[in-house]
């Protein structure tokens, strides 16, 4: 009777560890994912001004919060990169410095992280800036529902006020004098 009660116990432990196992099946934090591989495509359509294809990455509710507690629809970001990036002769982000990581919340929620450096070249000058970003995005079902980036617009408006005043100066020399 002792060894059937040592069998029952034995196999009780068994099935009670292997059926935790089957809760933690879900993977709570990685580098690697489709969802990472959605926002890196989202990414590259982004570099090709490739719009359309940008937008499939969101869903039509998705709220995108660029530098703003204020949320926007994708078409009102897509319109703003177009005006934005129209000053620019070229613009991307530097592959080798940037980072993602997914994480599965207590909720359950899955998000994105991306940390990584934007950089772009300026039509008026051919000056080169780049500029630390982080991105954290939401996902429900492949698609990006909430967006949050982050990054430092001194730097770029900085370098626009060079231009501006480097123009100035240079009308001023050529001006007809009286």
């Amino acid at each position: 009777m002792k060894n059937f009660w040592f069998i029952f116990f034995i196999a009780f432990m068994i099935i009670s560890c292997s059926d935790v196992k089957k809760h933690d099946d879900k993977v709570r934090y990685t580098q690697n994912s489709e969802e990472i591989n959605t926002m890196k495509a989202a990414f590259d359509d982004y570099e090709k001004s490739n719009w359309n294809a940008m937008k499939k990455h969101y869903a039509d509710t998705a709220q995108i919060f660029h530098n703003s507690k204020d949320g926007k629809k994708i078409d009102e970001i897509v319109q703003s990169h177009k005006e934005e990036l129209s000053a620019l002769s070229s613009y991307g982000f530097v592959d080798a410095e940037d980072e993602y990581e997914m994480v599965l919340t207590d909720n359950g929620d899955t998000w994105v992280n991306f940390w990584g450096d934007w950089q772009a070249t300026l039509s008026g000058s051919n000056e080169e800036v780049t500029i630390p970003i982080h991105l954290t995005a939401q996902f429900i079902d492949g698609k990006i529902v909430r967006e949050h980036a982050y990054w430092d617009n001194a730097i770029m408006m900085m370098a626009m006020q060079q231009i501006d005043t480097n123009s100035a100066k240079q009308d001023s020399i050529s001006a007809p004098s009286n």
